[in-house]
């Protein structure tokens, strides 16, 4: 159970947090969009993935579209590429010094955490600083980095380089603290197990990525709430509640508070976010807004 929460867990959260894991996409993409307008706003609302195949067109088209006509960008976090901003929270969150890592992990999986460091490179005394929750996110990225795939690749980077050579004002639905407590938050037993059950799906974390990345691209919300909506909210309600329910309506908050405005704006977030009976699109009916897909 605690594997599939664990797994589940990796890609409702780890991918923004870590710059998530990569996977293949097809050459060109064209996932879901939706438009929500009012008399004087306009804002485009778009599922992403957080890291993708360098080469992959995903902003052709309509995205292209709403991309020109947008002049601020709207992300889970801003700050997450920010070193300054990152690396003291990484510090206060992620590191134990006092207590080596491999002493929170049963006797028996401590071989397979070193082992897993070397293939990625790195000695085993590396990871002993790091609290479970990050070096399970450490080593999520192993599969894909030794793949070949680049973390600079992905939607929210490529939409962050965007926004800046056109001048966009950039703002985030939460901070950078707040998502990475939601991993920091968990119990010490669950970290644990976080990372036990990471070690458990190296082999097969690529395949189940490139399951949901190729939903993505063409645009399959049907797809992509079975992977990433429908085992969650039936198995683990408790947690569905706070990643998922919990942070769609405060976005969707946030997001009729931007429609009282004016202007163009586009708002990327993950895209087990933007399916399901929960969704961002979801909580906007409820306050009343409709978000038409395009």
């Amino acid at each position: 159970m605690i594997r599939t929460l664990s797994r589940l867990a990796r890609r409702a959260l780890a991918p923004v947090v870590a710059c998530g894991l990569l996977a293949a996409t097809p050459a060109a993409a064209e996932p879901a969009l939706w438009v929500i307008k009012d008399e004087d706003s306009t804002i485009y609302l778009m599922g992403t993935v957080h890291v993708l195949r360098p080469g992959t067109a995903w902003h052709e088209g309509k995205v292209e579209a709403a991309l020109a006509s947008s002049s601020s960008l709207v992300i889970e976090a801003a700050g997450l590429d920010d070193a300054a901003v990152m690396q003291p929270l990484v510090r206060r969150y992620g590191l134990d010094p006092a207590q080596p890592l491999s002493s929170k992990l049963p006797e028996k999986d401590r071989p397979r955490l070193a082992a897993a460091a070397q293939a990625m490179g790195l000695p085993p005394q590396a990871l002993e600083p790091m609290q479970p929750w990050l070096a399970a996110l450490t080593l999520s990225l192993a599969p894909a980095v030794k793949a070949g795939y680049d973390p600079q690749s992905g939607v929210e980077m490529s939409l962050l380089r965007m926004a800046k050579a056109g001048g966009w004002e950039v703002r985030g639905l939460e901070t950078p603290e707040q998502q990475i407590r939601y991993l920091a938050g968990m119990s010490p037993a669950a970290q644990a197990q976080f990372l036990v059950s990471t070690l458990d799906d190296l082999d097969s974390a690529a395949a189940q990525l490139d399951a949901m990345v190729s939903a993505w691209a063409a645009g399959d919300t049907a797809g992509l709430e079975t992977l990433f909506v429908t085992e969650l909210k039936r198995d683990y309600p408790e947690f569905y509640d706070v990643i998922v329910v919990r942070r769609n309506a405060e976005w969707a908050r946030t997001i009729v508070e931007t429609l009282k405005g004016s202007g163009v704006s586009f708002v990327a977030v993950g895209a087990g976010h933007t399916v399901g009976p929960d969704s961002v699109q979801a909580q906007l009916a409820k306050l009343g807004v409709r978000a038409e897909r395009k």
